[in-house]
C-alpha cells in the first residue's frame, strides 16, 4: 500500500459529465521526500519512511537534524512510515510526487485526527435518547445517563461503559474514498466525500486500489 502525505484545504464541489454535483475535499499534497528505506535484513520489515512539510530548522532536535540531512533534505513537519512498500527505483532522499501514486478513479484511505468537541454528555458523545418525559419525579434530566447498573456485586464500573466525556480528536480512517481529480501544478487532489479533521489539518492518504484488485 503506497502513501503521502497531505494537509486538508476544505471542501468544494465539482461537476461530472452527466452535470451532477460531487462533494469533494481539496488535499495540497507536496512531493514527500524519502528519507528511509527499512529491509528486512537490516530492519526486520519492509517499510518506506517519508517526511513533508518545511520546517525551520531550530525547531528540530539535532539527532532529526542528522537524519535528515543524511537524507539530504531540510527538516520536515511529519514524518511517516509506509509499511510493506518499497517504491520502485527510488532511493533515500528521492520525492514520491502525486504521479507516481494517485490518479483518478483510485480508491484511497484517509487517516487523520477528528476535530475535539470538548467535554459532552451521553447524547451528544454516544446518541442517547435521553429520559424522554418528565414521569417518576424527573426534573430537568433529559439529557441524564440514568443508571449505570453497578451495585455492591461487582462494586465497580466496567471498562469502556458509555459515559459523559472527551468527544471528537482521536486518530480517525475513512475508508474507500475515491480521487476525483488531480492538479499536479498546484500539488492538490480532490477527494470524493469528507476526511477526518479541521482546515489545514495534516492528513495521510494511502493508495488501496492495489491491494483490492
Amino acid at each position: 500500500m503506497s502513501g503521502l502525505i497531505g494537509k486538508k484545504l476544505g471542501m468544494t464541489s465539482i461537476f461530472d459529465e452527466l452535470g451532477r454535483s460531487i462533494p469533494v475535499t481539496a488535499i495540497e499534497v507536496e512531493p514527500c521526500v524519502i528519507t528511509q528505506i527499512k529491509t528486512v535484513e537490516k530492519d526486520g520489515y519492509t517499510a518506506v519512511q517519508i517526511a513533508a512539510f518545511s520546517k525551520k530548522p531550530k525547531r528540530v532536535s539535532k539527532a532529526l537534524q542528522g537524519h535528515f540531512s543524511k537524507a539530504g533534505t531540510e527538516p520536515k513537519k511529519l514524518v511517516r512510515e509506509i509499511r510493506d512498500y518499497i517504491p520502485e527505483g527510488l532511493e533515500v532522499g528521492d520525492e514520491l510526487t502525486m504521479d507516481d501514486v494517485f490518479k483518478v478513479g483510485d480508491l484511497i484511505d484517509v487517516v487523520g485526527t477528528s476535530k475535539g468537541t470538548g467535554f459532552t454528555g451521553v447524547v451528544k458523545r454516544h446518541n442517547f435518547k435521553g429520559v424522554g418525559d418528565r414521569t417518576h419525579g424527573q426534573h430537568n434530566r433529559e439529557r441524564a445517563p440514568g443508571s449505570i447498573g453497578q451495585s455492591s456485586d461487582p462494586s465497580k464500573v466496567f471498562k469502556g461503559m458509555r459515559m459523559a466525556g472527551r468527544s471528537g480528536n482521536k486518530r480517525t480512517k475513512i475508508k474507500n474514498l475515491s480521487v476525483a481529480k488531480t492538479l499536479p501544478e498546484s500539488n492538490i487532489i480532490l477527494v470524493t466525500g469528507s476526511i477526518p479533521g479541521p482546515k489545514s489539518g495534516y492528513v495521510e492518504i494511502y493508495n488501496n486500489t492495489k491491494d483490492i484488485a
